[in-house]
This record gives C-alpha cells, structure tokens and sequence, in this order.
C-alpha cells in the first residue's frame, strides 16, 4: 500500500508548495483531540486512547536534539503569526515521528472490552514483528529524514519529512510491512488506513470559520494570509536543512495527544 521512493518524495514535495496551503487551507477542521471544557474556554486534551509505533519524543531523543529545538521555534512562530485560537499546539515533550499507527479510539475502546488480554497480545506481536526485522537487517543503519516544509493536513499542522536517501526509505517501509502483515496482529483488528506520509505533528486547529466552503471568495480569503505565513516560515528548513536520525523505534501508548509512554519491558527495535 506504501509508495515506492520517487512516487513518495514526488508526492510530498507537493505537499510543502504555496499552492497546496491555498487549496488545503480552504477545508480544514476542528480536531476533536483537543476541546474546550467551555465556550470561549481555552482548549484542552480530549481522551483518544490507543498504541502506536514511534520515534522516541523530544526529549529522550538525544539523536536529534537540533531538530526538535527548531521544531519548538517553529510552533512558537506559528502560534504568534496565525490567528488566536486557529491552532492548539502539542506539548514539546511529545513531538515524535510515527512509523505505524495500530489502534485507537473507538476501535482501542471496543478491542479491550472485548478481549481484557489485547494489550498483552499486541505487545507481543509486535516483539514477533521487531524480531523478523532484525533477522532481516544488517547491523549498523543509517536512517536519516529531513524536514522538507510545513504540511497542512485536514485538522492538523505538521512537518513533512522526506528520506535522505532511498535506502532510509525502504528499511521503514519494510518494517511497516511486517507490522501490517503479521497474520496475529491482522486478527487483533490491526490494519494500515493510509499510506505512509512521514511528519511530526505540531498542533492541531481548534477556532476554525464554520462557514468554509471550498472554492469559495469566502475560503478562498481566509486560506490566502495564512498560506503566506506557512511559506515564510517554509523558508528556514530550505536555508538550513534539519535532520531526524532514527536509531530506535518503540511501541508506545497515549491515552491524549500530550503524552506518548511505555513500559522498560515494552518491544523495542534498535538500528
């Protein structure tokens, strides 16, 4: 289901041009991951329950330290520059890079209330999976993203990230499919929804205009300013390009969107 390397760099650049922001810009959404426990409150994080496959956070992750302190100034920068209230940012400590969404919401909620040993079996399915990959694998990668621009997804701000080099790009595909096809994992309800597009998460909309119709003068005014301002900032990852090297991959679980955790004894996979 992945792209292969070119359809996937092709694509994302896409993602980071002027135009895209315009077009993208005219149909966000509110998230409903963040909420306001009142109107004209300030929004707060709403339970969304659910494990992943990701990236150390900033903060423990001492490879790519750079890259998330830019990350930092770059929601700060965002957050004075677009419109009160249009985004909720997420707490730094919890910027990561997800490899494999697994479950969450609805779905995490129905799987454990079906099944109290769930938690127990995706933990050790995905050591299964970890495990294949190690004895696929040589020793001693070198996985390495760049940060090709700010990404507007339909209720979320991000940064894109696109692989340095192909291989860097085929060893986290070939993990994804291990996860994706592991016949235990596919019987626990885990299945991929879309393909990979790599980025880090950097707030979520919250204030937008209810009246957005795409196309619009209307849309089309509201898109207009802030897609400038998403270009400007564009400009200091093309003047100094900043790296994410992935060394470890964890399986983590979050209970919101401001905190990714696990256990020591939870799988790990080292390159």
């Amino acid at each position: 289901m992945d792209d292969n390397y070119q359809t996937y760099v092709n694509r994302v650049i896409r993602l980071t041009l002027p135009e895209t922001y315009q077009s993208q810009l005219q149909s966000i959404q509110t998230s409903i991951k963040f909420r306001p426990s009142a109107p004209g409150e300030p929004r707060l994080p709403a339970e969304f329950p659910g494990y992943t496959i990701a990236t150390p956070p900033y903060g423990e992750d001492g490879a790519s330290t750079d890259l998330y302190e830019s990350l930092v100034l770059c929601q700060e920068t965002l957050l004075k520059q677009l419109p009160e209230g249009l985004l909720t940012p997420v707490p730094p400590s919890s910027l990561h890079l997800t490899l494999a969404d697994l479950i969450w919401d609805g779905d995490y909620r129905s799987a454990i209330a079906d099944d109290p040993d769930f938690e127990r079996k995706l933990r050790q399915y995905v050591a299964q999976s970890f495990e294949q990959y190690r004895q696929m694998q040589l020793r001693g990668q070198v996985i390495r993203w760049q940060v090709l621009g700010l990404l507007v997804m339909p209720r979320a701000i991000a940064v894109c990230l696109a692989p340095r080099e192909e291989t860097s790009y085929e060893w986290i595909v070939q993990l994804r499919r291990l996860i994706y096809q592991n016949p235990s994992l596919v019987a626990l309800g885990i299945e991929q929804q879309y393909h990979f597009t790599g980025h880090i998460t950097l707030g979520y909309f919250g204030d937008v205009p209810s009246a957005l119709e795409q196309g619009s003068p209307e849309a089309a005014a509201f898109a207009h300013p802030l897609a400038d301002v998403l270009t400007q900032i564009n400009q200091q990852w093309q003047e100094q390009a900043k790296e994410l090297h992935i060394q470890r991959v964890e399986l983590r679980k979050f209970d919101d969107m401001t905190r990714y955790y696990r256990e020591p004894d939870w799988p790990v996979l080292e390159f």
